[in-house]
């Protein structure tokens, strides 16, 4: 059993160190526009971002570069998959309804690098795979790419041949930020967790963006985003992450945020894939539809929630055994939560991209390409919210008709006004072009069944949760719930006393 070590402060002191760090100078970067400069050109073209084309086979000829994603990238290719061993499902769930294994079932839509977050256990995983050879304070060599390949710009900085920075634990940055260890790697770049000597020894997480274009342009988006965000709430009670600042390191974007614990997508998957008690659930859902609310009240869509990026603030446990399960279970302390990944948020005024979310928790409105707003955040806190209860994914797959065929044995038909709307070559005569005969039908009929009998049992709690989630995965959105509806629902009503 392994206890996470208290790194942060007593809250009255972090706060305290947060308003300094949201308060202090920021650095002169040479190489990337000055500030006042960029802020300029932020003013006058506020919300304004460009729009580009690519006629590569994904989905959308549209999308929109500003916006990458911390732990997923929607580039001119099709989305990748995690790797199948990421995700499994409860032993009762596989022996009941997935007799047959089909592996291509079994993976997740991925960027091209591994999964990120501001974890410490990542950072712990892959802490091994990060170390290097070289002397403190100087960044090592890959060894995973040959020296040909490395862009080097001075002797104590280098990149790999994709642009991420090569660095080691004990390296610093700005003189200020010591690398403690990795937290995790991504298409975007990398997240380190660093000692900040600036502020006592505070450990923070800090963003470094490849030294690629795209990707610069993508930071900038970001920061805009959560400048934004600091601004409307700048003592966080809408529970999105923090940035205390950002600066230019030799060509890489880098954004300083607070530390937090372990996503509650990596909470269940160390806690052999158990789902949470369902108190639990009502006081992570409540702080997320509050969150998400509050974005959609300042005109924004956060398009990305999953449960990677639903973030505790704490995530240490207790462990019990379970006597009737026969089996140790971890219970979180504190179920306090924040939002983060806000790399493809969008403003209402902005240009949509066609294609957004992660595949699991994609509104049936962006499958079917028939544009999108905020309701398609309301449908993914739906399918996050089921998968905390289960444990597991209900929409496991890859495949954008066998996703549509998913909804329909759990959720009903769709509608017939989104089908005739949609030019995406799903249907025939108005209804799902899907034989239920063939192996992909037998894997959906045995993967999926009716909402309301994935519930474990029937008393009022269960069946308040499942309203609501209902309410939330409603194919139409101008008919499914609203977060300020949703704030009211019954099923928070414990919260709400």
């Amino acid at each position: 059993m392994y206890l996470f070590e208290q790194r942060i402060p007593a809250p009255n002191i972090q706060q305290q160190k947060l308003w300094e760090m949201r308060h202090s100078k920021q650095s002169h970067c040479p190489e990337w526009d000055d500030r006042r400069s960029w802020d300029q050109r932020k003013h006058s073209s506020s919300r304004k971002r460009r729009k580009r084309s690519h006629s590569s086979g994904q989905e959308s000829k549209h999308y929109k570069p500003s916006r990458i994603s911390e732990s997923h990238y929607l580039d001119d290719r099709a989305i990748n998959e995690r790797d199948h061993h990421d995700r499994r499902y409860v032993e009762e769930y596989r022996n009941d309804f997935c007799e047959v294994y089909d592996h291509r079932h079994y993976h997740r839509d991925y960027e091209k690098s591994h999964h990120h977050h501001y974890s410490k256990s990542s950072g712990r995983s892959r802490k091994s795979s990060h170390k290097r050879k070289h002397k403190r304070h100087h960044c090592s060599s890959h060894q995973s790419h040959s020296k040909s390949h490395r862009r080097k710009r001075s002797r104590s900085v280098e990149d790999d041949e994709e642009g991420h920075l090569i660095c080691e634990s004990g390296d610093v940055l700005r003189a200020r930020y010591e690398i403690v260890a990795t937290l995790g790697e991504g298409a975007f770049g990398k997240v380190v967790e660093c000692i900040d000597h600036d502020m006592r020894g505070m450990h923070v997480a800090v963003k470094i963006v490849k030294n690629v274009g795209r990707y610069r342009e993508a930071a900038r988006s970001e920061i805009q985003v959560l400048e934004h965000l600091n601004n409307m709430d700048p003592s966080s009670n809408f529970r999105c992450v923090q940035m205390l600042e950002w600066f230019d390191h030799h060509g890489h974007v880098c954004i300083v945020f607070e530390l937090l614990g372990l996503s509650t997508y990596d909470f269940i998957k160390e806690n052999s894939f158990l789902p949470f008690h369902i108190n639990d659930i009502r006081n992570m859902a409540y702080q997320i539809c509050q969150s998400i609310n509050f974005l959609h009240h300042n005109k924004l869509t956060h398009t990305d929630l999953k449960p990677e990026n639903i973030l505790f603030v704490e995530s240490d446990y207790i462990v019990k055994y379970n006597a009737k399960m026969k089996r140790d279970e971890r219970t979180l302390k504190n179920t306090d939560i924040k939002v983060v990944d806000f790399g493809s948020a969008t403003f209402d005024d902005e240009h949509h991209s066609t294609l957004v979310s992660t595949r699991h928790y994609r509104a049936p409105e962006v499958i079917l390409a028939l544009g999108w707003s905020q309701p398609c955040d309301v449908w993914s806190i739906g399918c996050i919210l089921i998968e905390y209860y289960l444990g597991f994914t209900v929409f496991q797959t890859h495949d954008s008709k066998e996703h549509l065929a998913m909804m329909e044995r759990i959720l009903g038909p769709l509608p017939t006004h989104m089908i005739k709307k949609s030019r995406k070559h799903y249907f025939h005569h108005d209804q799902l072009d899907w034989d239920e005969h063939s192996s992909a039908g037998r894997y959906v009929r045995r993967r999926c069944k009716p909402l309301k009998e994935f519930m474990h049992c029937q008393d009022t709690d269960h069946q308040s949760l499942f309203d609501l989630v209902r309410r939330m995965l409603e194919y139409d959105p101008a008919k499914r719930i609203t977060l300020d509806e949703a704030l009211q629902h019954p099923f928070f009503d414990p919260l709400n006393k």
